[in-house]
C-alpha cells in the first residue's frame, strides 16, 4: 500500500500503455481508461479516468503484489510542479481524505500541463 503516513516519494518514469502490467486491466471497470502510466524499478502506477492504482511488487520473486486504489472522489487537494532548468523532475502530490499525502516524482519527458488538466477534470467533476 502507498505509505501515506511517511509521505513516501515514488520516483517514476512514464511508460507507454502497452508496457502496463497486464493484471491492471483486471481491475478496470466498464468505461474506465488509462490516461497515464508510470513505473519505478518493479512497481507501477496508473492514472485512469476514475482513480489512481498503484502496484507495489513485494518479495524477492515479485510474485506478491499489493494494489492500492485511490478514487478521485477521495482526493481533497493536489499539486503539480513542473520540471526546471536544473531540476528535471516533475512532481504530483495528492492529499487523500482520512489517509494523508503521497508524492509522485516523475523523471523524463512528460507533459505535466496536459496531464494536470486531465486529472483536474476528473477530480473536480
Amino acid at each position: 500500500m502507498i505509505d501515506f503516513k511517511n509521505s513516501s516519494v515514488f520516483k517514476l518514469k512514464p511508460i507507454d500503455e502497452e508496457d502496463v502490467r497486464e493484471d491492471f486491466y483486471k481491475f478496470l471497470i466498464d468505461g474506465e481508461e488509462i490516461i497515464g502510466a508510470f513505473k519505478s524499478i518493479r512497481d507501477q502506477v496508473i492514472f485512469t479516468n476514475k482513480r489512481i492504482i498503484a502496484a507495489n511488487v513485494q518479495g524477492i520473486t515479485g510474485s506478491k503484489v499489493d494494489y492500492t486504489s485511490i478514487p478521485y472522489s477521495k482526493i481533497q487537494a493536489f499539486s503539480v510542479e513542473s520540471s526546471g532548468t536544473l531540476d528535471l523532475d516533475s512532481e504530483i502530490e495528492i492529499y487523500v481524505s482520512q489517509l494523508g499525502q503521497a508524492r509522485f516524482e516523475i523523471s523524463g519527458s512528460f507533459d505535466l500541463i496536459s496531464f494536470n488538466k486531465c486529472i483536474s477534470e476528473h477530480i473536480l467533476n
